[in-house]
Parts: C-alpha cells; structure tokens; sequence
C-alpha cells in the first residue's frame, strides 16, 4: 500500500525545521547508501550527528508519531532517526531497493517514508518514482506532505532540474510485518471509525473493534 498523508510537519513546523536546516552541515548523501545504492546516490545529507540536524529530525519523528492516520497504517514499532537530505539542480537518486536492516542496532524496515519540506513550485523535477505490479507511479507532495510505502519496492528520485528539493526520509519497523496484512488492519480501522462517527457505539462497531483487536493480537511482532 502506498498512502499519501496531508500536513504531516505543519508550516510552524516546517519553518523551525528550515531554520535548525540552515546550521546544520550537509555532506555527501552517497556516505550513508549500500554499497550498491551509493553509485547511483547523488545529493547533500544533514550530518546526523549535528545539533541542529538531530533536532530537525526529532520533530519530522515526532510529527510522525503524533499523525493518527500514519500511526493506524503503519503500525510502528520503531522509526529510524529521519535523514535530511537535500537535492540541487543535476542532482537525483537512481533506481534502489532500500536496506532490509538499518542501523547499528538493526531496524528492519518495513516501510519507507518521504516528508516532503519544500514547496513543489519552488523545484522542478525531483519527482519520487515507485515501481509496482502495476508499473510506476510518480509523486511530487506538497510542503509538509509525507508519503509511506513498502520499503520492499524498487524505487528513484528523478533528478531536479532547476531548484532544490528538500525532504526528510526514514524508515519504520512495523508491529506487523505483512504489508498485506497491514492494510486488511487499516481498512478495519478505517470502517470502525466511519460507524462510529455515524452510528456511535453500535453492534456493528463493536463487531468491526473486535475483529480488528482479534487480528492485530493474532499478528503483531512486538
């Protein structure tokens, strides 16, 4: 599943996050790609190390964590430290399948995350292209957008033609491991909410609530 999610980092946000962005220091974005990925990784990355850029990144987590949507869909056990990274004109990210483990202490990432900091008027190209059984899909969010997608897809960032796109990236380890699986939950979660706001708390809600318990008993990984 891939699923678009609006206002992730609000503009307040947004605007402290360029702010601590335009202290930290960028370095070569290939430093931290698989040796495989690196050929292909053109683009600046906040050094993680750095006050401002661990600040930056505890906000787009935090951020993540807080939106309801994100949480019901994605189901995280753990989220890696967000990296930010920006890309210039020439600047792209060829096709690569993210790492199945990440970080010292290994996180499998399950689902890959984009937030998208900059306006999309204010660049051109720099579209993040996802491949599936249905071919290839492009997006280009808005200011604060996030989107969230199977860390298993082959995917790119086309590069940028004029302007500098900025974004931070991460990736989550789901309580629940199936990305089938996930989005049989979400559905679930999405129904119970629609009776509930229309019905209240009725049989058919109550119903829906058990089976999504019952499911998300049978398997989640915590």
């Amino acid at each position: 599943m891939i699923l678009c999610l609006s206002q992730v980092v609000g503009p307040a946000q947004r605007a402290q996050i360029e702010t601590l962005l335009a202290e930290a220091e960028f370095v070569d974005g290939a430093s931290t790609a698989g040796w495989h990925a690196k050929l292909v990784k053109t683009n600046r990355q906040a050094t993680a190390s750095h006050p401002a850029a661990r600040q930056a990144a505890a906000m787009v987590s935090a951020a993540l964590r807080e939106h309801a949507v994100f949480r019901a869909a994605v189901q995280p056990r753990r989220i890696a430290p967000p990296l930010l990274a920006r890309y210039g004109t020439g600047e792209s990210y060829g096709t690569h399948v993210d790492d199945a483990l990440m970080g010292s202490d290994p996180l499998r990432s399950d689902v890959s995350v984009t937030v998208f900091l900059a306006d999309p008027e204010s660049y051109e190209g720099g579209e993040l292209v996802i491949e599936d059984s249905s071919g290839e899909q492009a997006f280009k969010l808005g200011a604060g957008d996030a989107i969230a997608y199977p860390a298993t897809s082959l995917h790119r960032v086309a590069p940028v033609t004029s302007g500098e796109r900025r974004v931070a990236v991460t990736w989550v380890q789901s309580l629940v491991r199936d990305a089938a699986k996930r989005e049989i939950l979400f559905d679930l979660d999405t129904a119970r909410q629609q009776i509930f706001a229309r019905e209240g708390k009725s049989p058919t809600f109550d119903l829906l609530a058990k089976s999504h318990a019952n499911l998300l008993r049978r398997w989640a990984e915590p």
